[in-house]
């Protein structure tokens, strides 16, 4: 799963650490993943999954037993073997993975359960869609704050898509809103891979809508028998672009800007080609994606240092935690 670095103005506790946050996301997934294998795979007179504290454990399979599933059926270790590539997590990082502070925690995973997996794709298929819940708390708290998550997001099915599909050393930034000048803009999604740094303007309106490249400020879009003209999608991608390039230049980065165009409910008509911009339609999205998810590099320091750049700039909307006022009350 992709890394969720800052999704629009909430607190992100990347901009705390980057160092410390990717290699524990990560240990933490795997972690909870090996336990829900584990059960599935032995079987066991089991309940329901136990409440547990995942924020800053290293979280060894032996150390503590994760409950799954009830009258669980035996014998999956052969069937996981032959679908090892499903559910096959990777962990590939450059940064220091030999050790992770100890810290309180206040964020926990509590997956339910909603019906009993019959095969190792399945169980994988439902821990993930839980685990995305669960990712998008961890992007938006802190030990000490947290923000008010507009539930449009656990409904986002490119956010989702996004964060399944993409490796683990992949950094998303969401619509993050950066303050600029005393005043917060809103860029468009950006990935940082451990490559290259993809802008992404999305088209999703009506669906099976036709949008016609055109001149530098209007496109034309089509839907059905009705043509309506639109802003160019260009002119966004060109100013987020011009505001990333520039966060990089100040801090002497240097990783290629790629621009892409997204509809995955629509087609795009573009005559010519543009230096540096990808046109990916509802016809390109499975190819496009199935390519992005081919990335076995780990995470490279020109990746974190980007990825500080941008949140060095990033505007925070967020407020303590309840247990944090009541302790600030009675030292005063």
């Amino acid at each position: 799963m992709a890394q969720l670095v800052k999704l629009q103005d909430y607190i992100s506790r990347y901009q705390i650490d980057l160092t410390r946050y990717p290699t524990q996301f990560v240990r933490l997934k795997k972690g909870q993943w090996e336990r829900v294998k584990y059960q599935w795979q032995t079987g066991g007179d089991i309940g329901q999954w136990e409440h547990i504290e995942v924020e800053a454990e290293e979280v060894p399979i032996e150390k503590s037993r994760f409950s799954f599933l009830k009258k669980l059926l035996p014998n999956r270790a052969k069937e996981d073997e032959k679908n090892e590539d499903v559910e096959s997590v990777d962990v590939s990082t450059e940064l220091d993975e030999d050790y992770i502070p100890e810290e309180e925690t206040t964020l926990h995973f509590e997956p339910n359960i909603v019906y009993n997996p019959q095969t190792v794709a399945e169980l994988k298929h439902m821990f993930m869609d839980q685990f995305f819940h669960f990712q998008i708390k961890w992007a938006s708290s802190t030990l000490r704050e947290k923000s008010y998550v507009d539930p449009k997001f656990m409904r986002d099915t490119l956010l989702r898509s996004l964060l399944q599909t993409l490796p683990d050393s992949y950094l998303i930034f969401y619509r993050p809103i950066l303050r600029l000048k005393k005043a917060p803009i809103e860029l468009e999604i950006i990935i940082l891979t451990p490559t290259d740094c993809y802008i992404v303007k999305v088209l999703e309106e009506e669906n099976q809508a036709v949008y016609i490249g055109g001149g530098e400020r209007f496109w034309m879009k089509k839907v059905g028998k009705l043509d309506k003209k639109t802003l160019s999608p260009i002119i966004d991608l060109n100013r987020t672009e011009a505001i990333v390039t520039r966060l990089f230049q100040e801090e002497g980065i240097e990783i290629p800007i790629r621009k892409v165009i997204l509809s995955r409910n629509g087609y795009i008509d573009y005559p010519g080609t543009v230096y540096g911009l990808q046109f990916i339609d509802k016809r390109k999205f499975p190819q496009w994606m199935e390519q992005l998810k081919r990335s076995v590099s780990p995470m490279k320091h020109m990746q974190i240092r980007a990825a500080q750049a941008i949140l060095k700039s990033a505007e925070t909307t967020s407020f303590h935690r309840d247990i944090w006022h009541v302790e600030e009350s009675k030292e005063q």
